[in-house]
């Protein structure tokens, strides 16, 4: 008999198997694919290490001349990338096996199915044998949908596109959220010729409407044709050598025996309340199988909340502060209300804005100025901050912080921020407020 039993091993599952071991809980994880889930082996990292090479590629082709660095016939090597992405991932997966081991955590690498209710406890099995527990925690996370489109079989997810062995000619990306953004910036930076079909009138999903379409302009400058209000019928019509689906993951609830617990479901996704407790006496979940926010950051502090509560160390999740970021280049970053949904809401919202090269750290390092900031007010309250330009991925963490306190527009004022730093640009924007 465990004390808790992790079913998938993506960022909620192995982070919170190694807090449960490290609290004591006798935790036995399986995973039927690889440590890390999608988000480190085909999603997250993998896009980000590619990305980056992509990024060096543009500034010796031409960016870096701009700053006086001038580099001659410049050459991607994609096999290179490739394999330097790979041992990334092996890198990090084996320093989560390590941790886990460390902590004390059992790990079996089978598909595991629940049986139904125990003595006590669950009752699953893997590979033809049973497994008893006190705790179940659910962390299958999530996988590409594939919309009803003639064709559509043929065409990549995250997973395939990852691990192209050469760059196409002609790439075809159905759906212009994050994903679809990021193979975009990928592949046109790696010469292919790009077409990015959405259904919306605007790219970026729920991103600020602004941002978005400054972050459009970026890349029709740079060649990427975006062909929006748009529903793909026939992948064949696309005319691209290859084409990436990207509209959305939905939760993986089948095939796990949630039904031999009679675990609710909506829409879907496994239910959870604010302590990550399912419908299920004794079994919570976290991470994308709950359907809430799709983003492994999430699926961390959702494993958090499950395991103290586990522990009877009373903790509850908030979702008021959930940073999203789009690793184009340059950057865009959101977070909380955008002045469209907090007015929606009823709230005496307004917004205060700035170019980015309000900031002198930042017209230093990107030659031509661009971007922008944004602070959505609810009164004299913080509740929305969205962002174009680099490094927009590491400046969210700071609106993060100021968002979920609850700080007020005095509050921030009397933040010292290091000069010179683009994070400037938050209190200067403060200030216009």
């Amino acid at each position: 008999m465990h004390d808790l039993i992790v079913l998938g091993a993506g960022p909620a599952g192995y982070h919170a198997a190694e807090l449960a071991a490290v609290g004591g809980l006798k935790t036995l994880l399986f995973e039927k694919r690889s440590l890390g889930g999608v988000c480190l082996n085909e999603g997250c990292i993998p896009s980000k290490a590619l990305l980056y090479s992509a990024k060096l590629y543009d500034y010796a082709k031409g960016e870096g001349q701009k700053y006086g660095v001038s580099c001659k016939e410049p050459l991607l090597d994609y096999a290179a990338a490739l394999r330097r992405k790979d041992k990334l991932v092996k890198t990090l997966a084996g320093g989560i096996e390590a941790s886990l081991k460390k902590a004390g955590v059992e790990i079996i690498p089978e598909h595991c199915l629940i049986k139904g209710k125990a003595a006590g406890g669950f009752e699953l099995e893997a590979a033809g044998k049973a497994y008893q527990s006190r705790y179940l925690l659910i962390c299958t996370g999530s996988e590409p949908l594939r919309p009803p489109i003639k064709g559509i079989e043929g065409a990549m997810t995250n997973r395939e596109v990852l691990a192209l062995s050469r760059v196409p000619q002609t790439l075809a990306v159905i759906g212009g959220g994050v994903v679809g953004l990021e193979m975009a910036s990928l592949f046109n930076s790696a010469g292919s010729k790009v077409r990015v079909y959405e259904m919306m009138d605007k790219i970026a999903g729920a991103f600020d409407r602004e941002i978005s379409q400054e972050l459009q302009k970026v890349y029709e400058k740079k060649g990427v044709v975006f062909k929006l209000g748009t529903a793909v019928k026939d992948v064949a019509e696309l005319g691209a050598e290859k084409t990436l689906v990207c509209v959305g993951r939905k939760p993986v609830v089948a095939g796990i025996g949630l039904e031999n617990l009679g675990a609710p479901l909506e829409a879907g996704a496994l239910l959870t309340d604010e302590f990550m407790k399912t419908g299920v006496p004794n079994m919570y979940a976290a991470g994308d199988v709950n359907g809430k926010y799709m983003l492994a950051h999430t699926a961390y502090r959702e494993a958090e909340v499950a395991v103290n509560n586990i522990l009877g160390l009373r903790d509850i999740m908030e979702y008021k502060a959930i940073p999203s970021v789009i690793y184009t280049n340059p950057e865009a970053a959101g977070i909380g209300e955008t002045l469209e949904s907090a007015k929606s809401q009823g709230m005496d919202a307004v917004e205060t804005k700035l170019p980015m090269q309000y900031s002198g750290r930042f017209l230093a390092e990107n030659e031509g100025g661009g971007g922008l900031c944004k602070l959505v007010w609810n009164g004299r309250r913080l509740v929305g901050g969205h962002m174009l330009g680099n490094p927009s991925s590491e400046l969210i963490s700071t609106l993060s912080t100021l968002l979920f306190r609850e700080m007020s527009l005095e509050q921030i004022k009397k933040i010292i921020f290091p000069h010179p730093t683009v994070a400037e640009i938050i209190k200067e924007v403060s200030f216009h407020a």
